[in-house]
């Protein structure tokens, strides 16, 4: 092997980075285990924990855990660096919102009472309900339908308005109309994603993702670790609010906290004289005082948490009225929103309201130098009614430029209505601050220089980068449209169900491994334990790699990467029957070991059956959505690493080993004479497995029509909950007494322990709004209150936050119905693409259409048995066997794990069909398929060994998934040795004699 210095280098080296990488998430769980132990050990309660755990991760998010030497790391550096986990891993939830592209219309035609216009809505808001295509396209088609060319899209009634009257005049033909429409549309849905950002950064959850959906209007977001569901679902599907206000100068609000301050003081030192104890206590754990290498933080009045603006010259006069701590901003909140305090406030000042910046800004306030979070404190002039001189609907335009400096600034265009309100606002504050809030935070506050009358204003900052400026003028154009957002498919899940996850995951991972490490070693001696040392650096490597780029590891994730790790020991099982058949032609040590890593010996196999895999791989990642798509990213993550490892690491370790010159055999006494002189001859028993898989599919298919299969809620639509309670409980009753709630029987069954159940219901799954979330959370929690513990609220019985001792829900999933028929779409175009995919693969590398025709009959043998077995045994196995995402991801698996299987044995036919030239066919095929028989069983049961560990040990929500790769690992096996060849075979024995 030639490079061997350069490959060493790159393997140590790439070992190192990725340890380096991994010891970042090895810091965070420290840190965080011992925030938990500190919350644990003062409160029992679930959102007490919670709050103290997020005490203590404040007070040591900025300084140094970590010093390496060269480099020192704070928890907030360790925790952006750690390995994500997904929701299934870490708690937390996850939601598709759909903006409302129908309110976006509404908006743009100044909510029209053309009778043609509303119908049109009508019929494309029935409409989407069973298509899969956008609403606007709906729309447009429902308005020619209805229109008839009696009315035009531009007409002044509908789109030719006079807030449109710029872009859309009545002489435009609709078709010219449409794409003006669709930019509208997708700026809005545009500026819904920026807000909805924006809020989520503000939000403080750990490694957030939100998305876009490609062009339909929906946003991805995922939140792992967020406990307050009820806050995250308010905070995602509230409408935006954009605001201008008239703001205090720090010179007007001076006075104003210098009385506060000795009010807070005079307060405090009342409460302390009431229940010294109890008040120092509290507030010393929830201010800072976490542990012994913390300052201890002594808070006695409002300026030891608020440092107030006070301008001594006229040039310090400001918009900023006080500066305070990230994490002491509630408790500023708190002191301001006293009677007490608000009771020292003149009366032009009584109705004022307190806002905080949008962005924080990082300062070196400390005697140590660290760096702190701190955040800027408005004052805004509200009134009692708390409307605001200006609101967001006058925004005609907004975008970022670059002004006279050349610094990059906001330029907007207010509407005739907004430019009159701007102008008189601007006129009266000469001299003095106005301020642009979005969802109750000062965007900016800038001073008044001139009167603005021409409706044309910018908006800069020393400090604002053009990325911020871009931000800015998306927010800006948020309240130029109503478009709300509602949740139509979402998954929350416990944080210590996700807890159970790891452990079980890791526990079966960890075994799995073993078990793999222990047989290669029994059945290759020598050469099995080099392969060991290869397969370790590929699990460093993968889990590197995925740390590196950010990744989020699921439990499918998981499953991925252990299927990878068979693949890794499929390449070596192949290398070392290919050496060992050199071997015993009689060739020298390092002749075989150099034709066993050849192309012609196995690497040919190996790469083919590798990139068949890739593939499918490839076409699950475009298709797939969440833990499918985490799935899919592990494996091809897998694949590369596996594909180097097992060729490059294990040949320089046998490569050294064999320059030493001892015997090496590549098997041991016991596994010396296994699968030698193999010769069976398979095509002349193709007939036999013919009738039997014959039989099996004409059964599958009838238990298919009859008995059908158990589709999940993402196929189908609704809600489930995976309730827990303090003791076994009964399905079937509980299934009666939520009947008499739900008005229909929902699904009812055990998952996992007998204390634990998951019932699935469609009650007003078409009902938009978060209300109809809560309604059916509050019915079942009343229909099983007669189950639960007596002491036991609604509020603990929500999923999020969670005590030692949780009972009520542990995980819910939504999917309303149209996202589940676009879900079940995408799975269909997920198995075709695949199938065409490697169909077209297989034959240009083998130059035969019988062999892809082989391949991908066999596929479909597989799958067809998979879903017979799935469809008889649903309602008889005691685990979930629901046909969902998961499910698509595991027959996608059984997919890739059957054509490497296959295209395997096929490359051995194509190579001995050019050797043995005199030979008949059907005595190469029997040969090929002989010889790697050894290779064939040694990794299915391999393979077979991990996934009954991870299933037999592995998390109740896995067990289906991992049901239907065992099956569909036994069944490729057998369709690659009994159906893909002999199918070839007789394919090509047909055309054969049409051509004689």
């Amino acid at each position: 092997m030639q490079n061997k210095g350069l490959i060493k280098l790159f393997a140590i080296l790439f070992g190192l980075v990725s340890l380096y990488q991994l010891s970042f998430t090895w810091f965070t769980n420290g840190v965080e285990k011992r925030a938990n132990e500190y919350a644990v050990t003062r409160s029992n309660d679930g959102k007490e924990i919670a709050k103290l755990e997020r005490a203590y991760l404040d007070s040591v998010a900025n300084k140094p855990v970590i010093d390496l030497g060269f480099a020192k790391f704070s928890y907030n550096d360790i925790r952006d660096k750690e390995l994500n986990l997904g929701l299934d891993l870490k708690g937390g939830i996850n939601a598709i919102l759909q903006v409302s592209v129908k309110d976006i219309l509404i908006g743009l035609s100044n909510n029209s009472k053309n009778p043609v216009f509303n119908e049109a809505l009508a019929k494309a808001t029935q409409a989407q309900k069973s298509s899969d295509k956008t609403f606007l396209e709906l729309f447009f088609a429902a308005f020619e339908d209805v229109s008839a060319g009696t009315v035009k899209l531009s007409d002044p009634s509908i789109f030719g308005n006079k807030s449109l009257r710029e872009k859309i005049n009545f002489k435009l033909t609709d078709k010219e109309v449409m794409p003006i429409i669709e930019a509208e549309v997708t700026g809005s849905v545009n500026t819904a994603f920026e807000v909805l950002r924006s809020r989520i950064d503000k939000f403080g959850v750990t490694q957030p993702n939100i998305q876009r959906i490609g062009n339909s209007g929906r946003i991805l977001i995922e939140l792992p670790g967020a406990k307050d569901i009820d806050r995250v679902k308010k905070l995602l599907q509230s409408t935006a609010e954009l605001q201008f206000w008239e703001v205090y100068s720090n010179q007007e609000t001076a006075n104003f906290f210098f009385a506060a301050n000795l009010v807070v003081e005079n307060l405090l030192k009342s409460e302390t004289k009431v229940d010294t104890t109890t008040a120092k206590d509290n507030l010393e754990d929830l201010l800072g005082e976490v542990s012994d290498s913390l300052a201890t933080k002594k808070v006695n009045n409002l300026f030891s948490v608020l440092s107030p603006s006070i301008p001594q010259s006229e040039n310090q006069i400001s918009s900023v009225i006080g500066t305070a701590k990230v994490a002491d901003t509630a408790i500023v909140n708190s002191y301001l929103a006293r009677k007490d305090v608000r009771a020292v406030l003149s009366n032009e000042m009584k109705y004022i309201k307190f806002l905080w910046d949008s962005k924080p800004f990082s300062s070196n306030v400390t005697a140590t130098g660290e760096s702190v979070d701190l955040i800027y404190l408005y004052g805004i002039k509200s009134n009692r009614e708390d409307i605001p001189p200006i609101e967001g609907d006058v925004i005609e335009d907004a975008s970022q430029e670059y002004g006279q400096t050349g610094k990059p600034e906001v330029s907007m265009t207010m509407n005739a209505t907004g430019s009159r309100q701007w102008g008189k606002m601007t006129t009266e504050n000469v001299g003095k601050f106005v301020a642009v809030v979005l969802d109750d935070y000062v965007y900016t506050a800038p001073s008044v220089n001139t009167p603005i009358t021409t409706g044309r204003t910018s908006i800069s900052g020393g400090s604002m980068t053009v990325e911020e400026a871009q931000d800015i003028a998306n927010v800006l154009k948020a309240g130029k449209l109503p478009a709300a957002a509602h949740i139509i498919q979402s998954e929350v899940v416990g944080p210590s169900l996700g807890q159970k996850a790891i452990d079980s995951s890791m526990s079966s991972f960890a075994l799995a491994v073993l078990l793999i490490l222990l047989w290669m070693v029994f059945y290759y001696g020598k050469a099995g334990a080099f392969a060991d040392v290869a397969l370790a650096v590929n699990i460093l490597f993968i889990f590197g790699i995925l740390t590196a780029f950010g990744a989020v590891l699921t439990l499918p994730g998981i499953a991925g990467i252990i299927l990878t790790i068979g693949m890794s020991v499929d390449a070596n099982v192949i290398i070392f029957e290919r050496i060992k058949e050199e071997l015993n032609k009689g060739k020298g040590l390092k002749a075989s070991i150099s034709h066993g890593f050849s192309f012609k010996g196995a690497l040919s196999a190996i790469i083919d059956a590798n990139i068949t895999t890739m593939l499918t791989g490839v076409i699950l990642y475009i298709f797939g959505t969440g833990p499918v798509k985490g799935f899919a990213y592990t494996l091809m993550v897998g694949i590369v690493t596996s594909l180097f490892t097992a060729v490059f690491i294990t040949r320089l370790l046998i490569d050294w080993y064999a320059a030493k010159g001892k015997l090496f055999t590549f098997n041991t006494n016991i596994t010396k004479n296994w699968f030698k002189n193999i010769n069976v001859e398979f095509l002349k028993k193709r007939k036999i497995a013919y009738i039997i898989s014959g039989i099996v599919i004409v059964g599958g298919l009838t238990s298919l029509f009859t008995n059908g299969l158990n589709y999940g809620v993402d196929f189908v639509g609704g809600r489930s909950y995976v309730v827990k309670f303090d003791k076994p409980t009964n399905p079937t009753d509980v299934r009666a007494t939520l009947e008499t709630v739900f008005g229909s029987a929902p699904e009812v069954k055990t998952y996992g322990e007998s204390s634990q159940l998951k019932v699935t219901t469609k009650y007003k799954i078409e009902e938009e709004g978060s209300h109809i979330d809560d309604e059916v959370q509050k019915l079942l929690f009343n229909g099983l209150k007669q189950y639960l513990p007596e002491n036991l609220t609604l509020d603990k019985f929500k999923p999020g936050y969670e005590g030692n001792n949780k009972v009520g829900i542990m995980s819910s999933i939504k999917v309303e119905p149209t996202i589940a028929d676009d879900i079940k779409t995408a799975a269909g175009w997920a198995i075709i693409g695949s199938l065409l995919v490697v169909f077209l693969y297989i034959l240009l590398r083998f130059k035969k259409w019988q062999y892809s025709l082989g391949a991908v009959v066999a596929v479909f043998h597989d799958v067809l048995i998979v879903l017979a077995l799935f469809s008889i045994f649903h309602s008889i196995l005691p685990f979930d066997m629901e046909i969902g995402q998961s499910f698509i991801a595991a027959i996608l698996t059984v997919v890739g794990y059957s054509l490497n299987d296959t295209v395997v044995i096929f490359d051995r036919i194509r190579e001995f069909a050019g050797i043995h030239t005199s030979w008949k066919f059907s005595n190469v095929v029997d040969k090929a398929l002989s010889s790697t028989l050894g290779r064939t069983i040694n990794t299915s049961l391999t393979t077979l060994v991990v996934m009954l560990a991870i299933f037999l040990f592995g998390g109740d929500s896995i067990k289906g998934f991992m049901f239907a790769l065992i099956v569909g690992v036994m069944v490729g096996t057998y369709s690659s040795l009994f159906i893909a060849s002999p199918l070839m075979y007789d394919a090509v024995k047909k055309l054969d004699k049409k051509k004689k």
